[in-house]
């Protein structure tokens, strides 16, 4: 098991980023309500949709021992707030420390919130803790995918060294109806050969809407042989996805996401 990276007095973070966005109603589509960022954490707005769509950029580059990064989002009544990155996230080597990245998101009544991020990148010695909670109203919907990559196939790396602990929880009305929890210790090349034959990329998804059920066959028939989709709830759709690389995976969720997104999944997944 990788031990935590050592760290001294004299370390100081390499880069601290917050991002706060919140979404509202007006005139039919979905504006600007509120922002607010600090540090390596910026964001553009592209006109594309009647919803809020946000690109978060983090301007250090990926994430290493010390930094801390935040993103706080919130759709507000009635609203639609998409946020997704411009690029691939990297998790780099830690020399010292954990790279921690938090992610708030909150739906109000009537409101959806999209979280499509683009993958993270795990390279050998990265050092990563990383948290998702979502609010939802009782009548608010989202849909969540958080892919992952071990090492870049093609630049032929393999993962010996690495410390990855993600968590996700997601609330209705106060409620948990979906919590799951990560935990990637040391050589993960070796243990992702025995437990998952080899895989080089996975993702997680959760589609939380009434009509979660309906999607459910027409999902698991999108789905490769790797992949599964069972409905937790009613309204609370779950997707697993291992796949060989990056590309294979891409290929499987773009058209799961496609359908899940109503066709308006974000031109930065096109690129």
């Amino acid at each position: 098991m990788r031990h935590t990276p050592a760290k001294t007095a004299a370390d100081q973070p390499r880069a601290i980023g917050m991002l706060n966005v919140q979404a509202k109603a007006r005139d039919g589509r979905s504006a600007i309500g509120h922002l607010r960022s600090s540090g390596c954490m910026k964001a553009l707005f592209p006109r594309s949709t009647d919803a809020l769509e946000v690109i978060t950029i983090n301007t250090a580059g990926g994430l290493t021992g010390g930094d801390k990064v935040s993103l706080n989002a919130v759709a507000g009544v009635g609203s639609e707030l998409t946020l997704t990155t411009q690029a691939a996230e990297r998790a780099y080597r830690a020399a010292s420390g954990f790279a921690t990245a938090d992610t708030t998101l909150k739906a109000e009544a009537g409101a959806r919130v999209n979280w499509l991020p683009q993958e993270l990148i795990l390279f050998e010695g990265a050092a990563l803790r990383r948290s998702l909670r979502i609010d939802l109203a009782a009548d608010a919907e989202a849909l969540m995918v958080e892919p992952v990559v071990f090492g870049r196939a093609a630049m032929g790396e393999t993962l010996q060294d690495v410390s990855f602990r993600d968590r996700i929880e997601i609330y209705r009305d106060g409620a948990p109806i979906y919590m799951d929890a990560l935990c990637l210790e040391g050589d993960l090349t070796l243990q992702l050969a025995r437990l998952a034959q080899g895989a080089g990329a996975m993702a997680s998804l959760v589609f939380a809407a009434p009509n979660a059920a309906a999607h459910l066959d027409p999902v698991r028939a999108l789905l490769p042989v790797t992949g599964g989709a069972s409905l937790l709830h009613p309204d609370l759709l779950a997707l697993r996805l291992v796949a060989e690389d990056s590309f294979e995976l891409r290929r499987a969720l773009l058209p799961i996401l496609d359908r899940l997104s109503g066709d308006k999944l974000p031109i930065s997944w096109r690129l």
